[in-house]
């Protein structure tokens, strides 16, 4: 049974990696040298060429970063290095939560360790040849040091929650687990932005003026709560712009990237805002944040049905069943079900851009955000002409010509 399931994780790994194959091969057929008709008076002839540099330039990258992962992946399965190092965690303890922590704990460094040369060269080759980078190596070793500390103590912490859960309670695990899960999500929308992001940049309130002005304006007028404005330095790192809207409740904040403000006018910045409050007041943060715990209760309750059957751990190469490589065996074998799951919640999120758009036509003005779409478009290279089966599969918002098309049938209300 255990050389069974050995197989189908096998050809669940093969499967998906010549799916993603297919997907990059359609995408690329719709790359031209020549500028498009449809993006006339978006693109230039110069900056379309760039962008689809850029485009193959990461497609390149994404093949050899994904073909690397791919192989390393099958040589573990197949000679059996899940179970080498299972047994060499039980050299040293035989505590269920050390043992968990100690074999994802060296399975997630050895992983990071191994892609930190290809994550070098995406920033400090790739995205400086193309002029995004502003990351130092300081920056990026402190970035380093502090993503491990945080995996450390919260990866770590929480896998040691439910690791103690499975041991008291069995299958039934997995409802303990649930619950904790969705109190730390709850807990992380809320101070995300006032524990996390300040480890690794600067926040400051947007100063009194013009666009402060403008924006408390369109939020009184819309009937948004606004307490908080900041602006984050996003140009420590990378001159590709971005604004979010996060936290529940009083501890909302809007957040607006330096780079935002250098690159639009105010009338823009405000219809991005617009947007942003459109996925408040159409309760999309919300709708998004119960989908996801539902996922996670009745992923966590499969995983609760099957956790203790020693054939999991044995088609990983181990002697013994164990919750850390029982684990490791449903999320390899759980991962056609994740893509599904991933395409649907694909869907909703392009219908949420869409409703959120129209909120800020309606209620701000479209022509200005459609302005600020464009240039958000042109300035970060995107390929603006990707393959539907591709948007379908891996965009989580519309591309910029439906976008576009979409709000030239919606106009301010009177």
């Amino acid at each position: 049974m255990d050389q069974i399931i050995l197989n189908i994780i096998i050809a669940i790994i093969v499967l998906d990696f010549l799916f993603d194959r297919i997907m990059e091969s359609l995408n690329a057929s719709r790359l031209s040298k020549k500028l498009p008709d449809e993006l006339k008076g978006i693109y230039d002839e110069e900056k379309y060429r760039k962008s689809q540099e850029y485009t193959r330039a990461k497609m390149r990258f994404g093949l050899m970063t994904s073909t690397f992962s791919f192989i390393l992946l099958l040589l573990m399965l197949v000679f059996g290095g899940f179970g080498y190092l299972d047994g060499v965690v039980r050299e040293y303890t035989y505590h269920p939560v050390w043992m968990a922590v100690l074999f994802f704990g060296i399975l997630g460094l050895a992983s990071d360790l191994l892609s930190t040369p290809f994550d070098i060269y995406g920033t400090f080759v790739m995205e400086e040849r193309f002029g995004f980078n502003r990351t130092k190596p300081k920056t990026y070793f402190f970035d380093k040091i502090k993503g491990w500390m945080l995996a450390v103590l919260i990866g770590g912490g929480l896998l040691a929650v439910f690791v103690w859960f499975y041991n008291i309670a069995g299958s039934f695990f997995w409802l303990y687990a649930w619950l904790v899960f969705t109190v730390f999500s709850v807990f992380m929308m809320m101070f995300y932005s006032t524990l996390i992001v300040p480890l690794f940049n600067k926040q400051t309130p947007l100063e009194e003026g013009p666009l402060r002005q403008e924006i408390e304006n369109f939020a009184d007028k819309a009937g948004f709560k606004l307490d908080n404005i900041y602006v984050i330095d996003g140009s420590k790192r990378s001159t590709k712009a971005n604004a979010y809207f996060s936290g529940l409740g009083p501890k909302k904040r809007i957040v607006l990237f330096d780079t935002l403000i250098r690159e639009h006018t105010t009338e823009e910045l405000v219809a991005i805002l617009a947007h942003e409050i459109g996925h408040y007041r159409k309760k999309h943060t919300l709708k998004g944040m119960a989908i996801s715990v539902l996922h996670t209760g009745v992923m966590l309750f499969l995983l609760g049905l099957l956790i203790s059957r020693p054939e999991l751990s044995q088609a990983l190469g181990a002697d013994q069943a164990s919750f850390h490589m029982g684990v490791l065996a449903f999320g390899l074998l759980y991962s056609p079900v994740s893509l599904l799951l991933g395409i649907v919640g694909n869907r909703l999120s392009r219908k949420y851009e869409y409703e959120a758009d129209a909120f800020a036509a309606g209620k701000y003005d479209p022509d200005p955000l459609k302005e600020a779409l464009k240039k958000l478009s042109v300035n970060h290279l995107s390929n603006l002409r990707p393959h539907p089966a591709y948007v379908y599969v891996h965009y989580s918002h519309p591309p910029l010509l439906k976008r576009l098309s979409h709000l030239d049938t919606h106009s301010k209300d009177d």
